[in-house]
């Protein structure tokens, strides 16, 4: 059974945010103004964190890229009154937005701050839906809404190698952080599968999953800078 998730090697990382930036395009973000921003309304599935290290002037800055941790025992899904976020087969945590009645029992739920709720209504320019990614679904006013490791890709990808007739291969499927990361500091793939390079990452000595001690058991694993 496939397990998709990632790997982070947080020595690779330079917080240039490409990872957030191309997020925010592919999958339709909505950008809210400064003072929704404010307020903590802003949307990004994918966040760039930066934590200093070391006491000043010996400090330094590291740099944390933080998706949805697609949980082996996801915490949302079990308050969920209406099964909107759910688990599938291939452990990717997703959200129907058609279902979700905005309660927000799942963002309170969820340990990492990886989901938002939709505050309002996007409002866009004939010039801006013309840059909207078909393949995603622009969500509405009163929804809550999340990283899906840019599950149409994964759907696209299917499709290829089976009009191909041949299995999918490890680069077939790329999220598009992963894609546009000029360091390469993100690595994705099967976990469970030996052939994948991030299942030999995450047996790094180096590698950690954040607040592992809850038992969410997160699919995203950090490697820890090097002394």
């Amino acid at each position: 059974m496939t397990r998709w998730g990632m790997v982070i090697d947080l020595d690779l990382c330079t917080g240039c945010a490409a990872c957030e930036v191309a997020c925010k395009s592919e999958n339709n973000i909505a950008t809210v103004s400064p003072g929704q921003a404010e307020m903590g309304r802003a949307i990004s599935w994918m966040k760039v964190q930066t934590e200093l290290e070391g006491e000043f002037p010996e400090t330094s800055a590291v740099f944390y890229p933080r998706p949805c941790m697609h949980c082996d025992n996801p915490p949302c899904i079990k308050v969920c009154p209406v099964g909107a976020t759910f688990i599938g087969d291939e452990g990717i945590v997703g959200q129907i937005y058609p279902r979700c009645i905005g309660c927000r029992y799942c963002a309170n739920a969820c340990p990492y701050i990886a989901k938002y709720f939709n505050w309002y209504g996007p409002e866009r320019s004939e010039s801006e839906r013309r840059h909207l990614n078909p393949d995603v679904s622009v969500r509405q006013a009163g929804v809550i809404e999340k990283c899906t490791f840019c599950h149409h890709r994964l759907q696209k990808a299917k499709e290829l190698a089976r009009a191909e007739g041949r299995p999918m291969r490890e680069a077939d499927y790329q999220p598009a952080c992963v894609d546009s990361c000029p360091t390469a500091a993100i690595t994705f793939g099967d976990l469970d599968d030996p052939n994948h390079r991030v299942a030999e990452l995450k047996e790094d000595p180096r590698a950690t999953r954040l607040m592992e001690d809850l038992g969410t058991r997160p699919k995203v694993y950090y490697l820890a800078p090097r002394e």
